[in-house]
């Protein structure tokens, strides 16, 4: 989630960290074993001048299957499901209001399953985790195709979204 947010104009940092859960500063095996209640989450210091909330939204939403309340193309449990963390009830308004446009769009033949829930601490993940897609692209662009999240993408967004 950190490259397609990453590039755009307006965003000043990309965090990947987890969040939503009851363990204070959990690692990754902790976070996967389930039992941290916390989700997998980049947090996104932004220029609202530059790039809006509802762009954000915008971003978000063509990066993911939002119907999938399983998890995520092969990463599958809790951890990997899909949730928008708002910080204050006008982000909270917008979040629901762009989901539910998305849900009356028709795009998707299924519910929209993403949560949206008040943020809580974030916690950084491990440095290895930091610009995974810089790091790895090999890998990164590996997993984007071989789990079908590629295709996904331009199966409901097109060509363009393939980040």
């Amino acid at each position: 989630m950190v490259k397609p947010f990453d590039q755009q104009p307006g965003i000043i940092k990309v965090v990947s960290g987890y969040t939503g859960g009851h363990k204070v500063n959990p690692s990754y095996e902790e976070v996967c074993s389930e039992t941290t209640g916390h989700y997998e989450a980049v947090q996104i210091t932004f220029d609202p001048e530059v790039f809006s909330y509802e762009a954000l939204l915008q971003v978000y939403w063509q990066q993911i299957d939002p119907t999938d309340p399983g998890g995520q193309f092969y990463d599958r449990g809790q951890s990997y499901q899909t949730v928008i963390f708002y910080h204050n009830e006008e982000q909270k308004a917008l979040a629901e209001k762009s989901k539910q446009e998305l849900e009356n769009s028709g795009r998707f033949s299924k519910q929209i399953a993403t949560k949206i829930l008040p943020a809580t601490p974030f916690y950084n993940a491990e440095e290895y985790h930091q610009d995974f897609y810089k790091k790895n692209p090999v890998r990164y662009n590996a997993y984007s195709r071989g789990s079908g999240r590629e295709q996904f993408k331009k199966d409901h967004w097109g060509e363009n979204h393939d980040q």
